[in-house]
């Protein structure tokens, strides 16, 4: 239970940061603000319905970006088990 609420905890904070990391990157030339955004909605999709929604619009709207992020998931899990696993 208490492992639960630790893991809830750090995915609403990486999301949150990487979500604000987004909103300030649309305004400096020098961060990616759509990629920081794109990465804190997958970060808090589970979490919060908002993102959900809006993740499960972008992945029928846009597949063959999902299918490429699918191959790209699959490969950095092999490369975080050899590394750490």
């Amino acid at each position: 239970m208490m492992q639960k609420r630790v893991n809830s905890f750090i995915r609403h904070l990486l999301g949150w940061i990487f979500i604000a990391l987004g909103v300030i990157g649309c305004f400096l030339p020098i961060l990616q603000g759509v990629l920081f955004l794109f990465v804190g909605t997958i970060i808090l999709a589970p979490e919060v319905p908002f993102f959900g929604r809006q993740l499960h619009r972008f992945r029928h709207r846009y597949p063959h970006i999902f299918q490429k992020a699918r191959v790209m998931i699959r490969r950095s899990r092999k490369w975080m088990c050899k590394r750490f696993g």
